[in-house]
Order: C-alpha cells, then sequence, then structure tokens
C-alpha cells in the first residue's frame, strides 16, 4: 500500500467522524433532525498515483458537490439516491451532503463505452475487459460496440481496485442482486452519455458506487430492498469526460479531470521517480491553476451553469 498520507478530518460540532478517503472525509450526525445519517465532505484534496498530495486544488470539494447533486437530479427517474438534504454546518457549507444510511455493496459498479485506462491494459492482455470479449483490432480511445460493465472490487486507501467477472460479483452478493446493478450501471451510463454529447463531450467510462436500504430480515442475494446510488456521481474525480471534437483514438485522449497533475508528475520538470517509493512533490501555481480551470469547465459545460 501506498503512503497516501491523509491529514487528520476537521472536527465538526455536531458530528462524529467516522473514515476519511483520498478525497472525503465521512461523518456521523449526532445532534439534529438528521441524528444518525451521514454528513459527506467533500475536500480540496488530490491525488494521483495512490498518493495524496500535499498540494490541494482550490473549489475542489465544491465543485465536486455541486456536480454529483446536479447529476444526481438528472438521473432520479431511473434510480433513487441517497440525498437527504443539502442543507449542511457552516464550517462545510457548498462541499457536503447529508445522505442516508445504506447496506453499500462491496463492488465498484464501472461503465465503459471506450476502451481506455486499465480496460485497455486488460484487453491487450487477454482480448477481455471483466471477462467481457471485444473485437479484435481496438486501440486507445477506441468505441466499444455497446457500452459494457466491467465491476471492480473495492480496495484499501492507497491499494488498487481489480477489475473482476460479472460472474465473480454473482458470487459475491448473488446473482439478483449482480444483475440488477449491471442494469443500473449501464442505463445511468447511457443518459449520463447522451446528456454529455448534447454540450460537445462524451463519457468514456465511469464508476458508481451502490447501497441497499437497510433491512434487518435480508442480506445481499435477495429480498425486495430498493438499491440506491451513493457516494458522489459523474464528477471528473470517478469519470473520463473526453472532448467529441478532439477525440482521436490510437492516442491518449485530453481528459476532464486529474490528467494534468498526472502528466506534470511524470514529466522531467517534476522530478519525481514514480518507482522511486518517494512521496511525489508539491505541484507548482500553474499545474493547480490549470488543474482548477479543468474542473471548472467540466461542471460549466455539463450544467450550462456558471460556477
Amino acid at each position: 500500500m501506498a503512503d497516501v498520507n491523509i491529514p487528520p478530518a476537521p472536527a465538526l460540532p455536531g458530528a462524529r467522524h467516522l473514515h476519511s478517503g483520498k478525497v472525503r472525509d465521512l461523518y456521523e450526525l449526532t445532534e439534529g433532525g438528521f441524528a444518525g445519517q451521514l454528513l459527506m465532505v467533500a475536500s480540496d484534496r488530490i491525488s494521483a498515483f495512490d498518493h495524496v498530495l500535499d498540494s490541494t486544488i482550490p473549489d475542489k470539494g465544491e465543485i465536486l458537490t455541486r456536480l454529483s447533486l446536479w447529476w444526481f437530479d438528472q438521473l432520479d427517474d431511473l434510480v433513487p439516491n441517497h440525498i437527504l438534504s443539502a442543507d449542511v454546518p457552516d464550517a462545510v457549507k457548498g462541499r457536503a451532503v447529508i445522505c442516508q444510511r445504506l447496506h453499500m455493496f462491496p463492488v465498484e459498479c464501472v461503465a465503459r463505452g471506450y476502451l481506455t485506462g486499465s480496460g485497455l491494459l486488460d484487453y491487450n492482455a487477454t482480448g477481455e475487459v471483466c471477462g467481457v470479449p471485444l473485437p479484435t483490432g481496438l486501440v486507445d480511445g477506441s468505441r466499444l460496440p455497446k457500452a459494457i460493465f466491467t465491476p471492480a472490487t473495492k480496495a484499501a486507501v492507497g491499494d488498487h481496485d481489480e477489475n473482476v467477472s460479472f460472474e465473480h460479483v454473482a458470487h459475491l452478493i448473488g446473482g439478483d442482486d449482480a444483475a440488477e446493478l449491471r442494469r443500473l450501471t449501464l442505463a445511468v451510463y447511457s443518459r449520463a452519455d447522451e446528456i454529455a454529447r448534447s454540450v460537445g463531450l462524451m463519457l468514456a467510462d465511469t464508476k458508481f458506487e451502490f447501497g441497499a436500504r437497510r433491512d434487518p430480515e435480508h442480506d445481499f442475494g435477495g429480498g425486495s430492498r430498493a438499491i440506491v446510488l451513493a457516494d458522489e456521481v459523474l464528477t471528473p474525480d470517478s469519470s473520463r469526460f473526453w472532448s467529441l471534437e478532439e477525440w482521436a483514438p490510437g492516442q491518449t485522449q485530453p481528459s476532464y479531470d486529474k490528467q494534468i497533475v498526472r502528466d506534470w508528475l511524470l514529466s522531467p520538470e517534476s522530478g519525481w521517480d514514480r518507482s522511486s517509493g518517494e512521496r511525489p512533490p508539491a505541484l507548482p501555481t500553474k499545474i493547480i491553476d490549470r488543474t482548477r480551470a479543468r474542473y471548472v469547465e467540466a461542471y460549466e459545460r455539463l450544467t450550462g451553469e456558471r460556477f
């Protein structure tokens, strides 16, 4: 596991800290009408190559939160979500939501409409992605004949998620739930890609997390429980958005995400050797500013709103 270096979560009145990931801090509310429910706070932290960097991206947490809320509204006829309220404590206003406790499925639900990233590595090695056979001759950025469900197991912070087959997911949580997660994942992907295309973008791939409303009568693998879309959704942190105009298969596509950070860290200018075991250096101001601008551009193009 890499030294992810997650800073301590700040104390919040009326809330108890439960867990911190690379970007988000999770609390349990202990007071008020939502006592017992969860407060999810998006920070300005940014990670790359399994490290949380010392540098932050101004407004990133607010952009992720506002964009997720916008997407939940676009998808509410397809799947319920975990949002209870955006009326949060002043200390985290604009970058936090109050959300429902769920029994989370231990699966990253990934949809791919294009071949890139870990999917491309799997394809080059086996001709398949997560057990799904694909046509020969595909390259980085190729559009797939149809979007595919390529799940992954959730890894601990600092480790890599591992791509797995649908059959593995069915064994893990039961066939009915696995089939419903696949159906919902592909339905949400299709809606999101359609919306992205209407503003000149394309959704290469994305990952979702789902949970089930708690029911002591049932565990995974059966029962009539509502499956709920949770965590963040369709942000530059969880999705690859590409420009329709710039799309050119056979090369790395410019993305609306932290690609700028990754590229700089791997460049001679950073002076960092990824294989050294050393922590990455702080980002220069120009890279921070360009990354923030990319996140803002993604938000404004998708929502049609000014940030």
